[in-house]
């Protein structure tokens, strides 16, 4: 009886629209936040809106650029071709990955919890919002790091995809809120806290269609990881 071999895949490989996609996603949070630190280095002036930055400009400062290096590097993690032929460098950039991803969970949590933020800016939906999907970020990075320490690639993607998701919202926020404020106007109380949470929602849907997608589970059996 012939032996049987696992057939290779010779489609085109997706990363370069991931790649471009992912990078896109996080350009607007980017400049928003390379603009919100040069304001707050060259001592722009003080508004009701920006005050708290400028009282305890740490945890922004952190979140910043935590987020820019998890969302760029996170999206050469997750770009499959560009990670398989690349390993050394996906296991040691991914160290990176996972503090700058804790610092921007961390760091969002605590600004939640401690800043001062006028009504206009955040009502007790969107607080909600902040803490539960922040506390969902970190507790998915935990999860991913415990499940490749097992060598249980699977999970570990799985978790890392959906912590990858959570920490990307703020691109997707964008997209919810710009049809709003183009018809509308800026966007206040319960119609802006819903059109941020969706952000996340969407965000978290698109992962588990990913995480979920037929053939996914089996790329651990050709991972040289998970040997």
């Amino acid at each position: 009886m012939p032996m049987t071999h696992p057939v290779k895949l010779t489609q085109r490989s997706p990363d370069p629209w991931l790649l471009t996609g992912l990078l896109t996603l996080a350009l607007v949070p980017f400049v928003a936040g390379v603009s919100r630190v040069l304001g707050l280095a060259s001592g722009a002036g003080i508004t009701p809106d920006n005050a708290r930055f400028f009282a305890s400009p740490a945890p922004v400062v952190i979140h910043i650029v935590g987020a820019t290096l998890f969302s760029i590097l996170g999206a050469f993690q997750l770009a499959p071709g560009f990670r398989r032929r690349n390993l050394r460098w996906h296991r040691m950039a991914g160290r990176l990955v996972f503090v700058a991803g804790l610092a921007t969970g961390l760091s969002g949590l605590w600004m939640t919890a401690f800043y001062p933020l006028p009504p206009p800016l955040q009502g007790p939906l969107l607080f909600g919002f902040r803490m539960a999907f922040g506390s969902a970020m970190v507790g998915s990075l935990v999860l991913g790091l415990a499940a490749i320490l097992r060598k249980d690639v699977v999970r570990h993607q799985a978790w890392m995809i959906r912590a990858y998701a959570l920490g990307m919202a703020a691109g997707t926020q964008v997209f919810t809120n710009l049809p709003w404020l183009v018809l509308f106007g800026a966007p206040e109380g319960l119609t802006r806290d819903w059109l941020m949470g969706a952000g996340w929602m969407i965000n978290l849907v698109v992962a588990e269609v990913v995480i979920r997608r037929p053939g996914r589970g089996h790329w651990k059996s050709s991972n040289p990881i998970s040997r």
